[in-house]
């Protein structure tokens, strides 16, 4: 069974852009919450720095938006592609 890649890399998207949304609103609620990630995901992320601000809460959930759907296309094409080498052909 094949995935559908766009379904694929809009779920992926929207989880990580998701989870990085609530992690820094967390953040800008309780500053002491999830700094450290957020430090790391500051470190890959160029032109998100975890200041705690919104306009940086903006930036990455865009920046984990892009880079879930990216993640989940690839993995899904990757996926079909893998699958469809291993099929052998009916007798």
């Amino acid at each position: 069974m094949k995935l559908n890649v766009k379904a694929l890399a809009l779920t992926t998207g929207l989880l990580w852009g998701g989870a990085m949304f609530v992690t820094g609103l967390a953040n800008l609620i309780w500053s002491t919450y999830a700094v450290k990630f957020l430090e790391v995901i500051a470190s890959v992320y160029p032109g998100y720095h975890a200041n705690g601000t919104f306009i940086d809460l903006i930036v990455g959930t865009l920046y984990a938006l892009i880079d879930g759907a990216v993640v989940g296309l690839i993995f899904g094409w990757l996926y079909n592609v893998l699958l469809t080498k291993k099929e052998l052909p009916a007798a």
